[in-house]
């Protein structure tokens, strides 16, 4: 499938903003997370307004930018905060593009939406912006990003994600 001028200012927007958040690398997960080419794992996950969030429906209309956070390792990560921050501030050219943005926020169950409300607490979120839980890293773990170390959750991750699903942009910190 040919990359259209859309999707691509989507790609360059996600490549950029994750260029200025993340600039070192971590070790990768024992399985490898998903790549560029592959089909994206559907799956659905609680929405902080309530409800479910699923890949499939969210891919439906355009891209999708799937961000997935630390969590809540022992305290709100600030190159997290900062990344989110970035992303907020290219809202309206994600818009643009036709693109909406799912962010990940990982834990364990006990207490995850109380520290993902905190974290969030701050922000101003638009409407093309999905916030969603990953209770007990379910969906971590189906994507390998689980950072199974002390005090960690997840590695931080972000995926460009086509209609068909398929991956054309993947950075895993």
């Amino acid at each position: 499938m040919h990359a259209g001028p859309r999707n691509q200012v989507v790609t360059v927007l996600a490549m950029n903003l994750m260029a200025l958040c993340f600039t070192a690398a971590s070790a990768v997960a024992a399985e490898a997370p998903p790549k560029v080419g592959d089909k994206a794992a559907d799956f659905e996950l609680p929405a902080m307004a309530g409800g479910k969030v699923r890949l499939s429906k969210v891919t439906e209309p355009g891209p999708v930018v799937l961000i997935v956070l630390r969590g809540y390792p022992g305290y709100q990560c600030p190159i997290c905060n900062r990344q989110v921050g970035e992303f907020l501030q290219q809202a309206e050219q994600f818009k643009a593009a036709g693109a909406n943005v799912i962010f990940v926020y990982p834990g364990p169950a006990k207490d995850l939406e109380l520290r993902a409300k905190e974290f969030y607490a701050d922000k101003t979120i638009p409407d093309h912006f999905l916030l969603v839980t990953d209770p007990d890293y379910t969906f971590t773990n189906k994507y390998n990003l689980r950072w199974d170390a002390p005090r960690e959750t997840a590695y931080p991750a972000t995926f460009v994600i086509q209609k068909d699903q398929k991956i054309t942009f993947a950075n895993v910190s």
